[in-house]
């Protein structure tokens, strides 16, 4: 290759670089912003909207979302949210074991993994989107804080047919405020999580509600061992 020719690749290489540069620095800019201004939106969201289902989400601040709902999340999706920094390094070594024995995988994505993935991410698998969730999620636990990063989750959730957050969730589903909500319906809520357009709760099926039943059994645990203090406890 000559001088010019490998001059000219050498260009080309720092200006990609600079590029990439510069996107790692304004999306973490972004991501910073966010531990006060209220998530405008994700690509989750444009693509429900772009499939001609009708958007729902309103915004509500965590006081106004039921502690019912906190503690079903967590009874549901992540019992050790306020102990891991973002990622259940135990959880994701007991789903590596019981790969390779050959048994049911267990779920190891945390909460904290789930709103990184619904703010910055997209559905579906694949080891570059799992790796920027995994480094987002530790991110925005150590700048946002668990109360930030439970109230950002419970805004940008999908609970089926374009709604998503807590507010829009509950107004649709039952009639109500997010702050309202009932120790059962919180339950029913997350029950359907992480498949709400497979799992229905209007009306619930038998799978759905006997989850649910089971779900409340959790959140009473969580509630007696603090599981949810660093959310509800100021």
């Amino acid at each position: 290759m000559s001088k010019s020719g490998g001059s000219k690749a050498g260009r080309w290489a720092l200006r990609v670089f600079k590029i990439l540069l510069a996107l790692f620095v304004l999306v973490h800019l972004y991501a910073f912003a966010l531990k006060w201004v209220p998530v405008p939106g994700s690509i989750l969201m444009v693509q429900r909207t772009l499939e001609g289902e009708d958007f729902r989400r309103v915004i509500v601040p965590l006081e106004e979302i039921s502690p019912n709902l906190v503690r079903a999340v967590i009874a549901a999706e992540d019992t050790r949210f306020c102990s891991h920094d973002g990622i259940d390094f135990e959880a994701v070594e007991k789903a590596i074991e019981e790969r390779r024995e050959g048994r049911s995988q267990r779920g190891a994505s945390t909460i904290t993994q789930q709103t990184a993935k619904n703010i910055f991410f997209w559905n579906g698998g694949g080891f570059v989107r799992k790796g920027g969730e995994a480094w987002f999620a530790l991110f925005i636990d150590t700048v946002w804080g668990k109360r930030r990063v439970m109230e950002q989750y419970l805004n940008t959730i999908e609970w089926g047919d374009g709604i998503f957050g807590a507010e829009a969730a509950a107004r649709v589903r039952f009639g109500k405020h997010a702050s309202e909500l009932t120790e059962r319906e919180a339950a029913l809520m997350a029950a359907v999580l992480p498949n709400p357009h497979e799992w229905r709760l209007d009306p619930p099926g038998p799978y759905v509600n006997g989850r649910a039943g089971t779900l409340q059994s959790r959140m009473r645990v969580v509630a007696s061992d603090g599981l949810a203090d660093c959310v509800l406890s100021r």
